[in-house]
């Protein structure tokens, strides 16, 4: 997926894919939604979602509601905070470097 925010190119193509995360419902579930965190050649993070009508993700049509996909470009902060709830402690450390304790 592409998408210009705030002037600035979003590729999932061309960007480093860090990590993704998924609430386990099947695709077919309206409460399915996963999320892939991602890092562009400079450096930036941003996070590509997804999900049924029934998830965060969900879009209102109307008098109907639909699953939508959405970019989101995220701080190192917003990163290191997603990842700390969704990802394992070697990825985090391979992305950011050790923690202190």
């Amino acid at each position: 997926m592409k998408k210009v925010i705030n002037g600035k190119m979003y590729n999932t193509e061309t960007a480093e894919k860090i990590d993704s995360w998924s609430n386990g419902y099947y695709g077919n579930d309206f409460r399915n939604c996963t999320e892939r965190l991602y890092r562009k050649r400079t450096g930036e993070f941003f996070l590509h979602g997804w999900g049924g009508p029934m998830s965060k993700y969900a879009e209102s049509l109307g008098n109907m509601t639909s699953g939508s996909e959405k970019i989101t470009p995220l701080t190192e902060d917003e990163a290191k905070e997603w990842m700390e709830e969704h990802s394992d402690v070697d990825t985090y450390i391979d992305v950011f470097g050790e923690p202190e304790e």
